[in-house]
């Protein structure tokens, strides 16, 4: 244990500067393909069997994936941008997760989940900001990593230097999945029917900050995950003159608005919370046409899988009577979901004791409610219906700004206890 904190440490302006790469040059979901690329690379020059494209993501399985075009324009970025073109190609249509194996002998197989993908929002410009008075604040318009994710993949690649330099000391197989496009809830399913938890029986994934918003904090296990549907609804109805001929049009525009007011009228379910969100609504040509085109984009969410479940299939039924009822045609589009989650008490309790026995921790939580959506309890359920078990952990970090803000910035001392705590904890389950 003591090899590992030295690791650790001489580890740590390494993983800082990975941060600091991914936090520069940031992509948002099924765009990740610079920042995949170098953890390709890494993986692959550690002694990882890496798996990528098709063999990581399964096509028909893939959410909110942007046009050919978009895509086009993000792998021609990131080869700019320095990432390899070779990798790049391997990706195309979007397919950035990663799956990385180290054998390690006969012995069970511990996964950990680190996620990579940005948000669309542009990060602050001003002195105030560290990493834009530091010189590394995003290159690339209307994207940032302002939830962590950028220290989540450097933690994964320094993790991954540690435990291959212990590989001898380990009995069984350890599982690296670099998920794209976790903000909307995009990535996990892909993953998983690709096979990405197959044969699991501990996973563990983290989260910098949130609910732990100190540095030297740990949260233990994360629970009620809010499962969700994300569903992009699109009316299309007939245009006619608003003056002489309004009889002849068929309204998008009224449909549209009938089914969010009714959405959100759909009754909650006694088992447990609901949510459902109209949070965008564009309609209409002109002052003088009937609307023919509509859009929403809307969520559903719910304390359990079966709740979500009752309120997208309400919602399902809303939005196609509507377009009965206003006669205009309609299409929904799945475009993200996940499954809710509670993390193992047994898993909860093992962390408990390594991170007692690490000492650097000032404060200790064996649990607290994430009471919001996170892709990570889509694997994490999986792996527990197969008889595994797993946690979401969240490793406390002093923060600039909330998560999502574009003013936001965690302390990197975090890094390096949330490195040590991972592969100490991979050595408790198969060392």
């Amino acid at each position: 244990m003591d090899r590992i904190r030295i690791a650790v440490k001489d580890l740590e302006d390494k993983v800082i500067a990975y941060r600091r790469d991914f936090h520069k040059y940031p992509e948002s979901g099924w765009t990740e393909f610079r920042t995949a690329s170098k953890i390709i690379e890494k993986l692959k020059e550690l002694g990882f069997t890496v798996k990528i494209g098709a063999e990581a993501n399964k096509k028909e399985a893939m959410m909110g994936v942007p046009t050919e075009e978009e895509l086009a324009k993000h792998m021609e970025r990131a080869i700019n941008q320095g990432a390899n073109p070779e990798l790049v190609k391997a990706m195309e249509g979007g397919m950035t997760g990663v799956v990385a194996d180290l054998k390690c002998g006969e012995g069970p197989t511990v996964a950990l989940r680190f996620d990579m993908d940005a948000n669309d929002i542009n990060e602050a410009q001003d002195e105030k900001h560290r990493p834009y008075s530091e010189g590394f604040a995003s290159q690339n318009p209307g994207v940032m990593h302002a939830c962590g994710h950028d220290g989540h993949a450097a933690m994964g690649l320094g993790v991954a230097e540690i435990l291959a330099g212990m590989k001898d000391d380990l009995k069984g197989t350890i599982r690296l999945i670099f998920e794209p496009g976790e903000e909307g809830s995009r990535g996990a399913r892909a993953m998983v029917e690709a096979g990405a938890v197959d044969g699991v029986d501990y996973i563990l994934g983290a989260h910098l900050g949130f609910k732990a918003n100190k540095t030297g904090q740990l949260i233990c296990g994360t629970g009620e995950f809010l499962a969700t549907t994300k569903l992009d609804v699109t009316y299309t109805g007939v245009p006619a003159h608003a003056g002489a001929a309004p009889h002849e049009g068929r309204n998008a525009l009224l449909a549209a608005a009938s089914a969010t007011l009714n959405l959100h009228a759909i009754s909650r379910h006694g088992a447990g919370a609901s949510r459902i969100t109209v949070g965008v609504l564009n309609a209409g040509q002109g002052r003088n046409v009937i609307p023919p085109n509509a859009v929403f984009k809307m969520e559903t969410r719910g304390i359990t899988s079966e709740i979500d479940e009752y309120m997208a299939r309400e919602a399902r039924r809303i939005i196609e009577h509507t377009a009965k009822m206003y006669e205009v045609d309609y299409e929904i589009k799945l475009v993200g979901g996940t499954k809710s989650g509670e993390s193992s008490p047994e898993m909860i309790q093992r962390i408990r004791k390594v991170a007692e026995e690490m000492g650097t921790f000032t404060e200790i939580i064996d649990y607290a409610s994430f009471g919001a959506t996170e892709d990570f309890s889509h694997f994490m359920t999986v792996v527990q219906n197969n008889g595994g078990i797993g946690s979401y952990i969240m490793i406390g970090s002093d923060l600039a700004a909330g998560h999502h803000d574009f003013y936001f910035d965690f302390d990197e001392k975090s890094l390096a206890l949330g490195m040590e705590l991972m592969v100490k904890m991979v050595v408790d389950l198969i060392g």
